[in-house]
């Protein structure tokens, strides 16, 4: 039997009724638009791309850390594929691996200088972010003279990375369930998850616990620029081209999605599942606002409001999270046989007297 009380004070249940909340408010304006395959499809198209640069983004959150070069490794690890394969003509094989690593890579090195220098995370990625986009801007110039390359994907890496699904679900979707898996499986099943956790919620602490803090938080930075590279190559093979302005959007989106997900920005607290919710919540605001024949600025006033309740919902939930794990962990003494309750009860401020 479901305890309801207990799944009030999960961090994806607000997540969940949110998602909930703007299905039920879209379906029936938009109705019967809003509930044909061709809209189901193209919002869970949007959710699935920003999955996947949401999800690795959420375990950073966790962490206590931001990420705000996802935009410019987005752009960074496209243009990559798109040079080596599109310009250069080399096979793919060569050419998608190269952008998956260069994202990786300067995911690395945001984990090192923050590692390193100790400096903010918040000002290491915005710088990351502007330094990264003009690197990408000039090298592509030089190289190709232009800022879009287009590419001739093989039909494999069409069929894997840019194919689609009944010719409206992009693979995209089934490389985010595979993301939110291997997500989950990290933060749920294995110690570095009890790390990501210890992180968020007081660095020092899990330090002096034996946690390799500094190693890490390389790793999560790695991994967001994993899957910001992940969703540029999967956009290339989409689309068949590359442009340096690619993914800019991407960097508050995805934070939006991680938040109204469950994640605090304090960090410690969050769950891939309240994400997934997250980035869905997203996604139908973003594209049933068309099934509405409304103006699409609403869509825009409505992310903000569900921003603002989402970080007051998160709030709330964790203190009811905080306030139940303090009752259980409280020991009840019990009286021993023919004594009185009161004469065996010791008071809180006995004890520290």
């Amino acid at each position: 039997m479901l305890d309801l009380k207990s799944m009030t004070r999960r961090p994806e249940f607000a997540a969940f009724v949110g998602t909930l909340f703007v299905f039920i408010f879209f379906a029936y304006f938009g109705w019967p638009t809003f509930v044909t395959s061709l809209v189901i499809a193209g919002w869970l198209n949007v959710a699935a791309e920003l999955g996947l640069i949401a999800l690795p983004v959420a375990l950073v959150m966790i962490a206590g850390h931001l990420d705000l070069s996802v935009g410019s490794l987005l752009a960074a690890g496209a243009m990559t594929y798109a040079i080596i394969t599109g310009y250069f003509g080399l096979p793919d094989i060569i050419g998608l691996p190269a952008g998956l690593a260069v994202g990786t890579f300067f995911g690395f090195l945001n984990g090192l200088i923050v590692t390193k220098t100790k400096l903010s995370s918040f000002i290491v990625t915005l710088s990351m972010l502007f330094g990264l986009r003009g690197l990408v801007f000039g090298v592509t110039r030089l190289t190709t003279s232009t800022v879009l390359v287009s590419v001739e994907v093989s039909e494999m890496v069409r069929s894997t990375f840019g194919g689609r699904i009944y010719k409206t679900f992009e693979n995209a979707i089934v490389l985010w369930v595979i993301m939110a898996i291997v997500v989950s499986w990290i933060l749920y099943k294995t110690i570095y998850g009890n790390w990501i956790f210890a992180l968020g919620g007081d660095e020092t602490a899990a330090r002096a616990a034996g946690v390799p803090t500094d190693r890490v938080t390389i790793w999560l930075f790695m991994g967001s620029g994993f899957g910001a590279a992940l969703l540029g190559v999967t956009q290339v093979a989409l689309f068949g081209s590359a442009q340096v302005s690619a993914g800019q959007s991407y960097v508050f989106y995805s934070i939006i999605a991680v938040v109204v997900g469950g994640v605090l920005l304090t960090g410690g607290y969050g769950s891939p599942v309240g994400v997934i919710f997250g980035t869905m919540t997203f996604a139908i605001v973003s594209q049933g606002i068309y099934s509405t024949g409304w103006d699409s600025d609403w869509a825009s006033l409505i992310l903000g409001l569900l921003l603002l309740v989402a970080v007051l919902s998160n709030n709330t939930f964790r203190r009811l999270a905080l306030s139940a794990t303090d009752k259980a962990e409280t020991p009840k003494a019990k009286p021993k046989p023919n004594q009185a309750p009161s004469e065996f009860t010791v008071t809180k401020e006995a004890t520290n007297e």
